[in-house]
């Protein structure tokens, strides 16, 4: 799906793909989802049924070209009201994996500053374990921004390695931020980093501000903190720009910076490196994500 999203690094914008759910007759809620996990728009296709479904959303899967893809339903996760085949189907690449979103339509694709994306402010979205990361308001609709790694992880466990961190390390409590919109990853990363002083928050702005706070104590700034962990897609401003003031930053520029999200490619790795990411993993490798991160905190005390 061609799109000329961040056509320069750090300019703290994304486009997303506007589609509405018909939850009731004319009745109709808006959503979007960031045009880099975008792979292609397609009409309702032949769907394989399997007897064990691990969700009631899950249709089955379809096969396109020569992958096989499961189809999830949004009408039935979001409302439990399930959608017709006159609908639309986004097929999605994200954490390594593709996923298709059975959807009632599109709308048309956005351009916008992570700015103008607010975050959820705790919302249980109609009695929901909330699924949502990001709020857009435009003058005749509001557009939320789904957690579909919250929705895909509902649907497919996944297993960790456990405990990879020793006793000696744990013992140093490496002091890690953690800058993650969706609280799902949060949680995860918490439960697996075992062994280090994590401190959470909830987008690149919220992180920023701590960070800044940290700078007003005495001596080196790796005593305050050894570490940042960034999503690159957060609302009010993402990883890339918190990633470029960090190493802007004549006192923070110390810090090692880890970009840690499911849209890693080859043009986002590009980007990383030019505002200064000392490393660069896909999600789900929280394994590889907990050595390379002893490996850089190590380093840069050394």
């Amino acid at each position: 799906m061609a799109t000329n999203i961040l056509l320069e690094t750090g300019t703290n914008e994304l486009e997303i793909v506007e589609f509405y759910i018909e939850k009731a007759q004319g009745v109709k809620e808006y959503y979007g989802i960031n045009v880099i996990k975008v792979q292609e728009i397609i009409r309702y296709p032949e769907v394989t049924k399997i007897p064990a479904r691990p969700h009631p959303c899950f249709l089955g899967l379809i096969r396109l070209r020569e992958e096989v893809i499961p189809l999830l339903d949004l009408g039935i996760y979001l409302y439990n009201t399930p959608l017709d085949s006159s609908g639309k189907v986004i097929v999605t690449e994200f954490n390594r994996m593709k996923v298709a979103f059975l959807v009632s339509g599109l709308t048309r694709i956005h351009r916008i500053s992570w700015e103008n994306v607010s975050p959820p402010v705790d919302i249980d979205y109609e009695g929901k374990t909330p699924c949502i990361t990001g709020v857009v308001k435009f003058d005749s609709r509001i557009i939320f921004t789904l957690d579909v790694e919250k929705i895909v992880a509902e649907m497919v466990p996944i297993f960790l390695e456990e405990g990879i961190i020793t006793h000696e390390q744990a013992q140093k409590k490496y002091k890690v931020l953690i800058a993650d919109d969706s609280p799902t990853v949060r949680n995860m990363l918490i439960d697996h980093l075992k062994g280090f002083d994590i401190h959470t928050a909830k987008n690149g702005k919220e992180a920023w501000e701590y960070l800044v706070n940290l700078k007003q104590g005495e001596g080196d700034i790796l005593t305050r903190c050894n570490l940042v962990i960034t999503d690159i897609e957060m609302p009010q401003m993402d990883g890339f720009t918190l990633t470029k003031k960090i190493k802007e930053d004549p006192v923070l520029n110390k810090i090692p910076v880890i970009l840690f999200s499911s849209v890693i490619t080859d043009t986002i790795r590009h980007k990383g490196q030019s505002v200064g990411a000392d490393d660069q993993i896909s999600k789900p490798e929280l394994v590889e994500l907990a050595k390379r991160a002893l490996q850089l905190i190590e380093k840069a005390n050394n």
